[in-house]
């Protein structure tokens, strides 16, 4: 059960890091960059960048989602050995609020609002809409590195 419970915390946290990774490099590096260089035509290929990324985010959650459970299964004691004072549990079920949070905005992003700025007609509501859009990926990534912390913080107790 050790290698197995190692490598499914390897290939967790590979899915982690990519997805977390991802985000800080568009936001911090791609935008500002390709605004600078392609000035008004950075939005298209930020907008095709950013869809080939969804399709590997929504793999990464996948497989966050079922190394995740089989890492439960695995570590996780007999129900009647679960005590929610435990700092370490209570710890776990902030991380899954927060990553449940971040799934959330992902798909809301990716189907409804996405959907809402390509129909918006009106310039300064599509562009308003778009200013949404990525305060929820910043969002995003503030969450993800929060789960981070708190991952660190878990192996620790």
């Amino acid at each position: 059960m050790d290698i197995l419970n190692t490598l499914l915390y390897w290939v967790h946290t590979i899915a982690s890091v990519y997805w977390i990774g991802g985000i800080a490099f568009i936001l911090l590096i791609l935008i500002p960059k390709t605004k600078q260089i392609l000035g008004q035509e950075a939005g298209n290929l930020i907008g095709t960048i950013s869809k080939t990324f969804k399709f590997h985010v929504d793999i990464s959650i996948i497989i966050l989602v079922l190394t995740g459970i089989a890492l439960l299964m695995i570590n996780m004691p007999a129900p009647d050995q679960i005590e929610l004072s435990n700092n370490w549990k209570k710890l776990l079920i902030v991380k899954h609020i927060f990553v449940a949070l971040m799934i959330f905005i992902h798909i809301y992003r990716n189907t409804v609002l996405s959907k809402r700025i390509n129909r918006e007609n009106v310039p300064s509501k599509k562009k308003s809409l778009q200013k949404l859009s990525l305060n929820l990926v910043k969002l995003v990534l503030i969450l993800g590195l929060s789960v981070l912390f708190l991952s660190v913080m878990t192996s620790n107790l």
